[in-house]
């Protein structure tokens, strides 16, 4: 197991994700965190945005029954709640907030949850760790670590007291 983000370079990693968020348009804008890993990520954010003055709103979106592979990969899913401060997110800035951005396809996932609440003005990307290894044209606006991961390479964020910190693990050993 190697380290690729420590505690320590992620928190001000995200402390810089925030500033760049705050200086985006509007008043106000809605963290929404993809379960399980963008959620704690999101509220850690709009923490530091309202520190600075930013309204940010929070929510969270369950993908699971918008997979792509739901019908093969999850013969007994665990559907979690999505929850959204608004019942239309019509007309606003969304920053969709995730640990690892690999394939693209959790992003797209979210992004046809998100859409059955509404039309936002723009949509955003924050990620703690995009790992590369595309199969869909999806990038983030935001990123704290951008490095190339290899396929037989496993990435996990690990949360502990309110930072984070991120390895990639041989899984072909």
């Amino acid at each position: 197991m190697r380290e690729l983000l420590t505690a320590s370079d992620a928190l001000a990693g995200l402390s810089r994700i925030a500033t760049e968020i705050q200086k985006g348009p509007g008043d106000e804008v809605l963290l929404v965190g993809i379960r399980r890993g963008g959620v704690p990520l999101a509220e850690h954010l709009a923490r530091l945005l309202t520190a600075n003055g930013r309204r940010a709103l929070v929510g969270s979106l369950d993908i699971t029954l918008y997979r792509d592979d739901a019908a093969t990969a999850l013969p007994s899913p665990r559907i979690g709640p999505t929850e959204l401060p608004l019942l239309d997110v019509g007309g606003r800035r969304v920053v969709l907030v995730d640990d690892v951005l690999y394939t693209g396809r959790t992003v797209r996932a979210a992004l046809d949850v998100l859409l059955d609440y509404g039309r936002p003005s723009a949509v955003e990307l924050a990620v703690l760790v995009d790992r590369g290894g595309r199969e869909l044209p999806i990038q983030p606006t935001y990123a704290v670590l951008t490095e190339l991961v290899a396929e037989r390479e496993r990435v996990d964020v690990l949360e502990q007291g309110g930072s984070w910190r991120a390895v990639a693990e041989d899984i072909q050993k």
